[in-house]
């Protein structure tokens, strides 16, 4: 009796009938006319082969060598290829399986950090285990050479898990669908007609939409949006009022203290909500955005000024909110100099970050900007850096429109591939950038067979822009043209290295070659749009997850490359490196240029030592809006509290001055966003390490104001 060893260890008896029918299969997947004969005649050769071994037992492995031997040698080389192709596409799907089922496992004990905001509770396994599913099925089903150049570490598809599913994120039109009213699913929200219920139904805009997407949700125009519900609030409190026998010559001061009581208390719901909102998969709350800072009136004003104040409060112990991000917008004539309307504003804005990191600073003067600006259009970004302004397709403008998807080049192996020769580097990269724009034509043509009904908030509800007109089942590629496809890149200071053994921090050629390179990426993308009639744009990649997933992929094929692949992580797309010193103003002029370039997404970051003073604060944002074109900019330092009373620690501090705790939480900006310190993923967490801060050089800034 002779048995075969399956893959799995269990021993079955020989049959020699399933050689028989691998024979058919292979034949009839090539359309290969052979006769019953014929499949009897190998079948009874690759017995014998096997008989002459005199063994009680064969792997599954040997049995079918010999049967792709047999096909091989019998003048049947078309079949035998194909049954070779056959076990090759065979062992693929195997290990895909298995890779899931140890992901699972591993997802068990906890979770990955790739998003340093998902925690490590069932929803947040349960989400992690159906993304795995989801990637590998992705991975799968899209065309091989695309699938290996995501697996081997040539490019990156982000939210692989969301392929097939859904779009990245969204500039919310916020004034235009709380003047309407919507429907979450279980009945219709009337519109808002006062500050606090419009407050309410902003958060709960931000909370349906995330639920519909895989990215960040903002309020492009947050204040301006939220001022049409102030008036009308009025006169429903002089009313209210006059009913009450209040005399008339006390209302308007009874008006305007109850309406600034409901404004600040309709803010304070709003820093609240969005910090407990546990509605996105994997436990998370929405990746909320609000632009501010550029009110259109005292009303708008109002909002702005009660909404940082409220931020800078804190929650319920004074601890510190992770959402929303917030964007100030800046803006001379507005609120950048001292005789400027809104100009208190500006400095608030600045003390509220010296505290809490945020708000972030978005320069409306920046010439980019500008010129939609004086269109009428006003920019809005995200924490997680999207920016879009252009469209080929209609109107450009924010509201009702985000980043359908980005897949980002891994930019220092093109370098390191490139051996210092500077025209195959460039060609490489061309490579890499036909190969990501393959990649998301992919995407845009698996997206496209989604339905207005696969979307049912977002596109349902006619929050997406080209959503306009179409039922539940018309395909959303209108809604695709609207938005903007990013190719986006990692660690460009990485790849300077490689090429010329400095970073743009550290010589002229390579500060002109960094910028030849994203100026080589923008030209690419700029054609595509031509191309297609799609929205294409340059990315400066947020890589969270992926800042250590490249250099990971990286260090095995190429080992430990000096300034290269030496850390664990990638530098942040044109960033600097962290741990690298150069001065504040040096670094804004370097980074600068390239926000210009990166039309689908920038930020530069600035990192401080300890708790900067508002004054520092405002010296940095103007400085760098007065000195340099540069746009996106967050002021970055460590935050520490007492989780037990709320208290602000020194970053060298370990236990609170106040309560004597040693329950302590830090804070620190990953990306974009704001996240507890225990939550950064393991490239993330070496990087934070190694940041320096710049604060030996505000006198540098002094020195040139004065």
């Amino acid at each position: 009796m002779l048995y075969v060893v399956k893959r799995d260890g269990r021993r079955a008896e020989f049959n020699s009938v399933k050689i028989t029918n691998a024979i058919k299969g292979a034949a009839d997947e090539i359309s290969y006319n052979l006769l019953e004969s014929e499949k009897i005649e190998l079948t009874q050769k690759i017995i014998k082969r096997i008989e002459k071994l005199n063994v009680e037992e064969l792997t599954v492995e040997q049995v079918q060598n010999m049967v792709q031997e047999t096909l091989l040698e019998n003048g049947h080389k078309p079949i035998g290829v194909a049954y070779a192709n056959y076990r090759k596409e065979r062992t693929r799907l195997r290990e895909i399986k298995s890779d899931l089922m140890k992901a699972i496992e591993q997802i068990g004990v906890e979770t990955d950090r790739d998003n340093a905001n998902v925690g490590n509770n069932f929803s947040s396994k349960l989400l992690r285990i159906a993304s795995e599913s989801n990637k590998w099925f992705n991975l799968s089903t899209m065309p091989k050479h695309l699938s290996k150049a995501h697996e081997n570490g040539d490019l990156y598809y982000h939210d692989l898990d969301s392929y097939n599913l859904t779009v990245n994120c969204l500039h919310i039109p916020t004034k235009e669908v709380l003047e309407r009213g919507f429907n979450t699913g279980y009945g219709y929200l009337r519109k808002a007609k006062r500050i606090d219920s419009a407050a309410e139904l902003s958060c709960i805009l931000l909370q349906s939409t995330q639920n519909d997407m895989f990215g960040g949700q903002s309020h492009p125009d947050f204040d301006n949006d939220l001022s049409v519900f102030v008036e009308p609030t009025r006169e429903e409190l002089r009313k209210e009022f006059e009913e009450l026998g209040i005399p008339k010559e006390n209302i308007e001061v009874a008006v305007e203290k109850k309406v600034n009581r409901m404004i600040e208390q309709s803010m304070q719901g709003i820093v609240y909500n969005l910090n407990t909102m546990h509605s996105r998969a994997g436990s998370q709350v929405p990746f909320s955005s609000i632009n501010i800072g550029t009110p259109d009136n005292k009303d708008a004003a109002l909002i702005c000024e009660k909404f940082l104040i409220e931020y800078e409060k804190g929650l319920g112990k004074g601890e510190q909110p992770i959402f929303p991000n917030i964007i100030f917008r800046v803006k001379t004539g507005i609120n950048k100099e001292p005789n400027d309307p809104y100009y208190y504003l500006f400095k608030l804005a600045c003390r509220v970050a010296s505290k809490r990191m945020n708000p972030t600073f978005m320069n409306i003067d920046a010439d980019f900007n500008k010129e939609y600006y004086h269109k009428g259009y006003m920019p809005a970004t995200m924490g997680c850096r999207t920016y879009l302004m252009s469209n080929c397709n209609g109107e450009p403008g924010t509201k009702g429109r985000g980043n359908i998807a980005p897949t980002t080049i891994n930019l220092p192996r093109v370098g390191i591939l490139a051996k210092g020769d500077k025209e195959r580097f460039f060609s490489l990269l061309e490579t890499r950038l036909e190969q990501a724009s393959e990649s998301l034509m992919h995407r845009y043509n698996v997206l496209k067979n989604l339905r207005i009904k696969d979307l049912p908030f977002v596109a349902g509800q006619g929050l997406l822009k080209g959503s306009e007109g179409l039922g539940s089942d018309d395909s959303i590629e209108p809604i695709l043209k609207q938005g903007s496809f990013a190719i986006g890149f990692i660690g460009l200071a990485e790849t300077l290295i490689a090429l010329t053994g400095k970073h743009h921090g550290q010589c002229e050629e390579s500060r002109k070659l960094g910028e030849e390179i994203i100026t080589f990426m923008r030209a690419f993308t700029d054609k595509l749009t031509k191309e297609t009639s799609l929205n294409w744009g340059c990315y400066a990649t947020p890589a969270e997850g992926l800042s250590g997933k490249f250099i990971l992929q990286d260090k095995k094929v190429f080992g430990e490359v000096k300034g290269v692949t030496d850390k664990d992580y990638y530098t942040n797309s044109y960033h600097i490196p962290v741990g690298f010193p150069i001065s504040i103003i040096d670094k804004i002029q370097i980074e600068a240029p390239y926000h210009k370039l990166c039309n689908s997404g920038h930020i530069s970051y600035l990192e401080v030592d300890d708790y900067p003073s508002p004054e520092v604060v405002e010296d940095i944002i103007k400085y760098a809006y007065n000195n340099s074109n540069i746009s996106y900019i967050g002021i970055n330092f460590h935050i520490k509290y007492c989780r037990d009373c709320g208290t602000y620690l020194k970053p060298d501090k370990f236990e609170c001055p106040t309560c004597g705790s040693s329950n302590i939480q830090g804070v620190s900006r990953v990306t974009g966003y704001l996240s507890l310190d225990e939550r950064f993923g393991p490239g993330k967490y070496h990087e934070r390490e190694d940041r320096l801060a710049h604060t030996e050089n505000h006198k540098k800034i002094y020195a040139i104001e004065e």
